[in-house]
């Protein structure tokens, strides 16, 4: 016979100090749980959503990010040629040779060592029709031919001179900023956006570090790199869009993944010597209470098991004040540096309902843990010691 749920829940009521002590010390460490997994999933997801599943990345032969890679004027003619590529409403192949720069732009109200890393990304007109999230959410379009960028949302706010309307000046030249645009989240709106030729002309390149064009059928992308790397004039590997920039966030990623495990770990210990001590103070008040019901005919496994979902209940509870904590954070913009470019990625914390379902399970799993030991203790005290 099983003793019932409401039972416990009465129990809980009687204690309500030490109960929401022990919640609020699960519910802290299910809060940084959360918040660290956010953050990680915000990471991913802004370089996930950065590629297109209907775009190629070219880049060159064993190159492993656009970096450091180069692609010669020369090859970039050839590729413009080729058949897998979708031509756009004015009969012009969709393809975007691309230069990619890391410069560093100045915080605002900073001195001048408060600066950081942007990717400056020179891009051809067609560029704004081959990303196609990519979204003027002010101003217009750079002009070709003229001193003109366009800026990441995220990047305002966040440096000085980046407003529509503003010069921006680096590589010892003055900028007019005349746009903003929005990327869907992805790591595009950390990054300028100026013409190609432009900025080869400042940098003194002398080729693209990257091609991005758009299938003309997205599911002949392994016939188009089949055809890529079996042409000899060019020595270059071509990337599904969305899997390469995937690929380019698995490191941190994952190391962040690592550090939410390991510092939730090292807290959790804490916990459960919260649930510990409560669950112990619990069967020492209640031992009279215990002997009642083995004299009753509960067997010693119902006790235990009434004692798991005592301390699983308040665990729960713990649970869903950390959710409720780390609930405010979601949307919130902070940023990092991309380990691929060594440049700053903005990106927003992501809590998912699947997280937060995970946080209640770490939550209950504390909880049962802590609650063993006295459950145990509970379930095999003698009834006559328990009356007396």
């Amino acid at each position: 016979m099983k003793i019932p749920l409401i039972y416990n829940i009465r129990s809980v009521r009687q204690r309500p100090v030490s109960t929401a002590l022990t919640a609020l010390g699960i519910g802290l460490v299910v809060a940084v749980f959360v918040a660290m997994l956010a953050l990680a999933n915000g990471f991913v997801a802004a370089l996930v959503q950065t590629g297109s599943a209907d775009n190629v990345l070219l880049l060159r032969r064993g190159a492993d990010s656009e970096m450091s890679s180069g692609i010669p004027r020369e090859a970039v003619s050839i590729i413009s040629a080729s058949p897998h590529i979708a031509v756009g409403p004015d009969g012009k192949p969709m393809i975007s040779p691309e230069t990619y720069i890391v410069i560093n732009l100045q915080r605002p109200g900073g001195d001048a060592y408060s600066v950081a890393n942007v990717v400056a990304r020179g891009v051809s007109d067609k560029a704004f029709d081959v990303r196609h999230n990519i979204k003027v959410i002010e101003g217009r379009r750079f002009a070709s031919g003229q001193s003109e960028i366009c800026v990441g949302s995220k990047l305002q706010g966040r440096f000085a001179n980046v407003a529509v309307g503003n010069v921006l000046r680096f590589a010892n030249r003055d900028w007019n900023v005349v746009c903003r645009f929005t990327a869907d989240g992805s790591s595009f709106e950390s990054e300028i956006w100026g013409e190609n030729e432009q900025f080869q002309n400042v940098f003194r390149g002398q080729g693209f570090q990257d091609v991005a064009f758009r299938l003309k059928d997205p599911a002949s992308f392994d016939e188009a790199k089949r055809a890529f790397l079996a042409d000899q004039r060019i020595q270059i590997d071509a990337h599904r869009e969305s899997e390469f920039y995937a690929s380019q966030s698995e490191l941190l990623g994952n190391i962040l993944r690592f550090l939410a495990i390991m510092i939730t770990s090292i807290m959790a210990v804490g916990a459960v010597f919260g649930a510990v001590n409560t669950m112990y103070a619990a069967v020492s008040s209640r031992t009279p209470e215990i002997a009642v019901l083995l004299t009753l005919g509960f067997h010693p496994r119902s006790v235990l098991a009434s004692f798991l979902a005592e301390s699983a209940v308040i665990a729960f509870l713990g649970g869903l004040i950390g959710c409720l904590l780390a609930l405010p954070i979601n949307g919130v913009v902070t940023s990092t540096t991309n380990w691929a470019s060594f440049s700053e990625i903005a990106f927003a914390f992501r809590v998912t309902p699947q997280l937060l379902l995970a946080g209640i399970v770490f939550a209950v799993v504390m909880g049962v843990v802590g609650g063993f030991f006295p459950a145990r203790r509970a379930s095999k005290l003698p009834v006559i010691q328990a009356l007396r």
